[in-house]
């Protein structure tokens, strides 16, 4: 999984560095979003990561959390400048992971949104964040270029979420390795290439592409907290 993670980190990276002033400042694929702000918010979660990863090695908080606003300004930067920032961010989280010892890879973390989880969702919550973020750069990096095993995890882990929370789908069936899921007792089914039925869920997709039985009901705000929960910071739990 670390290595997933590092292989996708260098494909946005690597993007990020192709990208020219007038680029960066150009509208990307997320409503009043420039491609700017995207590899900014990227750089800021890698640095959030890399800190929660320390937070389980040594047990202790190290150090106050980043200024939010930061985002604001590194969106700002010329556009070498804000590719170095964002590859130095991500190289800090890759690196941190290698470095982890295994016990600490148990310990529970707690994510800006206040919800906590063992420090090895850490590694998905990045390569979810590289991939999704990639593909909001529009710079040609689609759904169909997301990695077959980021897919799959990501499909069990919002799917399972979903039928936990009692989304109005009845089944969902990948037809590309012909996985199904079953979420509800009623309501509409839908099929597809797993991508693609990931790309809707997400936002980033219409669900043109997918076979339904009647019309399907739109997805909440993604990501949700994960399941099992963990708690939330601050319940004793």
């Amino acid at each position: 999984m670390i290595e997933d993670l590092a292989r996708s980190a260098g494909r946005l990276a690597s993007a990020a560095a192709g990208l020219s002033d007038a680029a960066v400042r150009a509208p990307s694929g997320l409503p009043d979003w420039t491609r700017g702000q995207v590899l900014a918010h990227v750089a800021y979660s890698a640095d959030a990561y890399t800190r929660m990863l320390e937070l389980a090695r040594t047990g202790r908080e190290p150090g106050p959390r980043a200024d939010p606003a930061r985002v604001a300004r590194d969106a700002a930067l010329p556009a070498g400048r804000l590719a170095e920032r964002l590859r130095a961010s991500l190289g800090g989280f890759t690196d941190g992971a290698r470095a982890l010892p295994a016990p600490a890879w148990e310990r529970l973390v707690t994510a800006l949104a206040g919800w906590r989880h063992p420090a090895w969702y850490l590694l998905l919550r990045g390569l979810r964040e590289l991939e999704t973020h990639h593909l909001d750069l529009g710079t040609g990096y689609g759904t169909e270029d997301w990695p077959d095993r980021y897919v799959s995890w990501a499909l069990d882990d919002t799917l399972t979420t979903l039928g936990a929370r009692r989304f109005p789908l009845a089944a969902v069936t990948d037809t590309g390795p012909d996985r199904r899921w079953t979420l509800a007792p009623e309501g509409p089914e839908v099929s597809g290439e797993g991508h693609r039925i990931l790309g809707w869920l997400t936002g980033r997709l219409p669900a043109d592409g997918l076979r339904t039985s009647c019309a399907l009901p739109a997805p909440p705000p993604w990501p949700q907290p994960p399941l099992p929960g963990w708690g939330r910071a601050g319940d004793g739990g």
